[in-house]
């Protein structure tokens, strides 16, 4: 097992239950748990799995998490709320349900603003304070931890500061270990957290945590001027999921708790783990990785300005504010119209290709890619196709398995109002000529497949390779009407995955040259030689 943290600061992540609540987002129980596995892994102190009793599904996760995950370092934690009014705590079936859940650690939500607990609960404000402290209480006598979310608090505090504080304080008094100070509306900014969870702090004794959702874009900063403040609990979601715009998400949180702060709040070594934890969530919900994310984006460490790379290839520290690794990111360079020679070169060295310092090399690259640039073609999001350009220009020539002599595709309406597309390309492969016919459907399906039909008996690692994405952009017109279109295909083999680039006057024709690469790269990425 790994070293652990102490308990004086708790990593509490709800992506299962507050993150579940974005927009786009349905898991099922299995999802749940794979994405518990991953929130273990990372070493989080706590994870909250939902709400049992409330839906069929979250009290499947308790029972099916009970059975299949030995926890290595995270403790599960059940959703609920305090007893009803006028109920015995434990006579409500609703908190039973939170001890039948079997999870060690229970967070109770309480109402703190008055005018929700008088307009939503429709009960009094001495009633509320009497369901905080025999509902933790309860479960206090029962061997549970609890911890109690004070929902809208902060609005709750700027409405009536004193009835916001004694919830608080009754919760604290009955048993509750932490005290959680919610920013349910997400309105509030990092200097108000901190002024209030000062006075909080000094006011109750109370053990404080910090929710924040990121209405105002500041549920990070928010996060972390509690804890300037005194907070020692922060709750987070993987990657900021959650309900409006989200909560405060983890990674940034956690990332800048143990490399800004130097406060170890995970198992030694976990943080190298991030990036990789990060998009596996992200898969396992089904949206596509924020590339622009901080420390953990693709876009995190990457460098575009010339000006920027001249500095980096001297020290990476002068752009960079930590050593990408550290997270379990990468440095990368982008090749653009904005590349200057110390972008080329340090591209060149990532893709393994030394250039020597060979000033006419280097300034023949650059000139090169701004024109092609000017065309309309993009590299930054093309290694594949930018890979390629380089090493024809330091070798030479082109590194080409086939040459085109000629292909068409033909898309044919019939009178049902179906359609028909068929392809043929004609080519030379290891001094063969090959002519190949294939239907697809679509057009540049039907290139796509005949390309296929002709090179596979020739060259039997195609096979592996698939298209797994295919994006068109028609760009500005020069001339009235006309406009130039440009193709970005994404092929894969099993292995890993690249992109490649087209750009011609119709869709049809940047298709093929991007199909042309993606296919000549695969095959070198698979140690063909070219010139066998």
């Amino acid at each position: 097992m790994k070293d652990l943290p102490d308990d004086g600061f708790h990593v509490f992540d709800t992506t299962l239950r507050d993150g579940a609540q974005r927009e786009g987002i349905n898991l099922t129980v299995a999802d749940k748990l794979t994405i518990a596995r991953h929130l273990d892994d990372f070493g989080v102190g706590f994870i909250e799995g939902g709400w049992p009793g409330a839906n069929p599904r979250d009290t499947e996760f308790f029972a099916r998490a009970r059975a299949e995950i030995d926890f290595k370092h995270a403790q599960l934690v059940a959703f609920g709320a305090t007893r009803k009014a006028g109920v015995r705590a434990e006579d409500d079936a609703q908190v039973k349900a939170l001890l039948d859940s079997g999870a060690p650690v229970i967070t109770l939500v309480a109402k703190s603003h008055d005018r929700h607990v008088e307009l939503a609960l429709r009960t009094t404000l001495e009633e509320n304070l009497a369901m905080v402290r025999e509902t933790v209480a309860h479960l206090r006598s029962q061997g549970r931890r609890v911890f109690l979310d004070c929902e809208h608090f902060f609005d709750g505090y700027r409405a009536n500061a004193a009835y916001a504080k004694q919830v608080v304080s009754a919760a604290h008094e009955a048993g509750a270990e932490v005290v959680i100070l919610c920013d349910t509306n997400g309105g509030m900014l990092p200097g108000q957290i901190d002024a209030v969870v000062r006075t909080v702090l000094a006011d109750t004794g109370a053990r404080l945590g910090i929710h924040a959702q990121d209405d105002t874009g500041c549920a990070v900063a928010n996060t972390l001027a509690a804890v300037d403040a005194g907070a020692t609990h922060v709750q987070c979601t993987a990657n900021g999921y959650g309900e409006r715009v989200g909560n405060a998400n983890l990674f940034p949180v956690v990332a800048a708790l143990e490399l800004k702060y130097g406060r170890r709040v995970l198992p030694e070594g976990a943080l190298e783990e991030m990036t990789r934890i990060s998009h596996a969530i992200a898969e396992v919900v089904n949206l596509t990785p924020s590339t622009h994310q901080p420390y953990v984006g693709v876009s995190a460490f990457a460098h575009k300005a010339g000006l920027h790379a001249s500095a980096i290839k001297v020290d990476p520290d002068l752009y960079q504010h930590i050593d990408p690794e550290r997270v379990g990111n990468t440095m990368r360079m982008l090749v653009s119209d904005m590349a200057g020679r110390a972008s080329i070169e340090l591209k060149g060295k990532e893709l393994g290709i030394d250039l020597g310092g060979d000033r006419a090399l280097v300034g023949r690259i650059v000139e090169r890619v701004k024109e092609r640039e000017l065309a309309g073609y993009t590299y930054e999001a093309a290694d594949a196709s930018f890979e390629l350009l380089l090493r024809q220009e330091v070798e030479g020539r082109p590194r080409r398995f086939f040459r085109v002599e000629s292909w068409r595709a033909i898309v044919e309406d019939r009178p049902d109002g179906t359609h028909a597309n068929e392809a043929t390309v004609k080519l030379w492969a290891k001094g063969e000529r090959i002519v190949a016919t294939a239907e697809g459907n679509g057009p540049v399906n039907a290139l796509d497949r005949a390309l296929r039909v002709g090179l596979e008996r020739i060259y039997p690692q195609l096979a592996t390779m698939e298209l797994v994405d295919y994006k068109v952009r028609i760009l500005e017109g020069k001339h009235g009407t006309e406009s130039t279109t440009r193709v970005l295909v994404s092929t894969a083999d099993g292995q890993g995955e690249w992109s490649t680039v087209g750009v011609g006057e119709n869709v049809i024709a940047a298709s093929w040259q991007a199909l042309d690469d993606a296919y000549a790269y695969g095959l070198l990425r698979a140690g063909v030689d070219p010139q066998e």
